[in-house]
């Protein structure tokens, strides 16, 4: 296998790991405004990812910094050609810092409240962008000999690229409701396990179509197992929200995430950017990548230090693994 193959299954792996993480990260902001009652359960949800979210982006600057050093030609062409949405996404994490740092800082009801609204939105924005971005970069967009895309902005906006925002936000929901009640406990654990029956249910119908398109443009065995895998994770993930089993229903939920991404780059190997003007002109991991020397210094540096921030990060999930609720929300707040 070459290095750059290997930059490929790397940065796939980066991806994988960030929608994972931030996943349930987007679904817990999004379920600020769908699932809680009042500002104490508001708070209960906030806190379940409070020690963890900005480790979670973590994964996405890894991820954008190795696209940019493995495969230069993919980075020009994916961050001009996608420029306004990425920015979208860019602003909204941004103002979501702010509003999670920020949303404390000040007892009035009116500040919070406008900070918890912020969350709420620039959780839901982020995660139905990032369907639609990675659902172009598959299905192809306009490229010319050059590698420039040449298309609108409203070209980035077809039917399958809407279905793909549709299925990243209900998954991603999904997948942040099993974690609610997987951290949670009292009334707030009881809907949340309810939310996730009906939000994993419009989950599947969408996934499956979503797939199903994929899999029709193109993929082979292997994206078709993926495929498979996905669906089969989210109705077991269905099941044993429905048994109460809370910890397999995270588990299967996040293999569904982890399925679902690697169908998605199965089928785009061993294009980057697919050309919708012209086959030819498609930016392929040979044509896009950089020098092997470059691959070859980028590949120790990966192997010293992915190990320790993976390590470091399961271990600040280990301390803060128990579940907390209402009563656990200071009334001075």
């Amino acid at each position: 296998m070459h290095l750059h193959d290997v930059w490929f299954v790397i940065i796939a792996v980066l991806w994988t790991g960030y929608f994972f993480l931030e996943g349930f990260d987007f679904g817990i902001g999004v379920l600020t405004r769908l699932l809680a009652r009042d500002r104490p359960e508001r708070r209960v949800l906030i806190n379940t990812i409070g020690p963890v979210w900005d480790g979670n982006e973590v994964w996405l600057i890894t991820a954008a910094g190795a696209t940019f050093a493995a495969f230069p030609e993919w980075y020009a062409t994916l961050f001009s050609g996608f420029y306004l949405p990425l920015l979208a996404i860019l602003l909204c994490l941004i103002v979501r810092v702010v509003a999670f740092e920020y949303r404390a800082k000040r007892p009035g009801e009116r500040w919070q409240v406008t900070w918890e609204r912020a969350i709420f939105w620039t959780s839901l924005i982020p995660a139905f962008l990032w369907g639609v971005v990675f659902a172009d970069i598959v299905h192809g967009v306009a490229i010319d000999r050059s590698g420039d895309y040449t298309g609108q902005v409203w070209d980035l906006l077809g039917p399958y690229a809407l279905l793909g925002g549709l299925v990243t936000l209900s998954l991603f929901t999904f997948h942040g409701a099993v974690f609610a009640a997987l951290k949670t406990l009292g009334d707030i654990r009881a809907r949340a396990r309810r939310f996730a029956t009906g939000a994993g249910a419009v989950t599947a119908v969408l996934a499956v179509a979503f797939l199903a398109w994929t899999r029709g443009s193109g993929g082979d065995s292997a994206s078709l197992a993926t495929a498979i895998a996905a669906v089969l994770a989210l109705l077991g993930a269905l099941g044993a929200n429905l048994r109460g089993r809370e910890g397999w229903a995270f588990a299967l939920s996040g293999v569904t995430v982890v399925a679902v991404v690697a169908t998605l780059f199965l089928t785009l190997f061993p294009d980057v950017m697919p050309s919708s003007s012209d086959p030819a002109w498609n930016l392929t991991v040979e044509n896009a990548s950089s020098t092997p020397y470059t691959l070859k210094i980028m590949t120790w540096c990966a192997g010293i230090a992915a190990p320790l921030v993976v390590l470091y990060q399961g271990w600040t999930y280990w301390v803060f693994r128990k579940r907390i609720g209402t009563q656990h929300i200071a009334e001075a707040h």
